[in-house]
């Protein structure tokens, strides 16, 4: 099934809430597993960046259980910012070692071969052109780094989108289901991922399917 592109942000304040008060709890506690199995230590005064970090619960998750890390979290969403900062104030000890960035990739306020950790869950799919997530990994990333991306897959066909649809967002908001099943869409296939990842100079990276929607790219950036 051909690419369908969707919207870069999901920049409406009702799109934004209604993701934020979705059950991704599943998705995102396999997001963290996956970090864990990665092995990147404790992390002791480590300064972690999140890309595309909406409401922030991957920042928040990953300041929670490496409570010596920091992290970046940027998203060019401001209603989705605003979102992350409201869940933050709730939790002031996470909150002193986030610092939310509005801002798009590329992003020239982005230090160079600065981060210790690089993390991305479902940007992926909303870039036109996916070279600029791994770019931006290869500019930012101190070599070494760990890497971890999670994204939606793209499936074979309409039919299979539409039962995705139904088995994981039925009961939520219209807005939402319309976000969901535009995402799938937009989404890659684990292959093309693994092109891209040639293209970019990141054949090392590992491309692994990890649920029955989520791929995922592991690894670490060169030395």
């Amino acid at each position: 099934m051909k690419r369908r592109l969707e919207p870069e942000l999901m920049d409406e304040t009702e799109q934004a809430r209604a993701y934020a008060a979705a059950d991704f709890d599943a998705s995102n506690s396999l997001f963290m597993d996956l970090l864990r199995g990665l092995n990147p230590g404790p992390l002791e005064g480590a300064r972690a960046l999140d890309l595309g970090c909406g409401p922030a619960d991957i920042s928040i998750r990953f300041l929670r259980a490496y409570p010596h890390a920091c992290c970046d979290a940027l998203d060019g969403s401001r209603p989705m910012l605003d979102l992350a900062q409201a869940a933050l104030a709730a939790l002031p000890g996470v909150a002193a070692r986030c610092r939310l960035i509005e801002d798009q990739i590329p992003s020239e306020t982005l230090p160079e071969r600065h981060y210790d950790l690089i993390l991305s869950n479902s940007l992926l799919h909303h870039l036109p052109d996916p070279q600029v997530l791994w770019h931006t990994l290869r500019q930012v990333g101190k070599p070494g780094a760990p890497v971890l991306v999670m994204d939606l897959i793209r499936p074979a066909s309409a039919g299979w989108v539409e039962a995705l649809v139904s088995t994981y967002v039925q009961n939520e908001p219209e807005v939402l289901q319309a976000d969901f099943r535009n995402s799938l869409f937009a989404a890659f296939e684990p292959a093309e991922v693994v092109e891209q990842l040639a293209l970019a100079g990141l054949a090392q990276l590992e491309v692994g399917v990890v649920s029955d929607r989520h791929l995922a790219v592991l690894g670490r950036l060169a030395t």
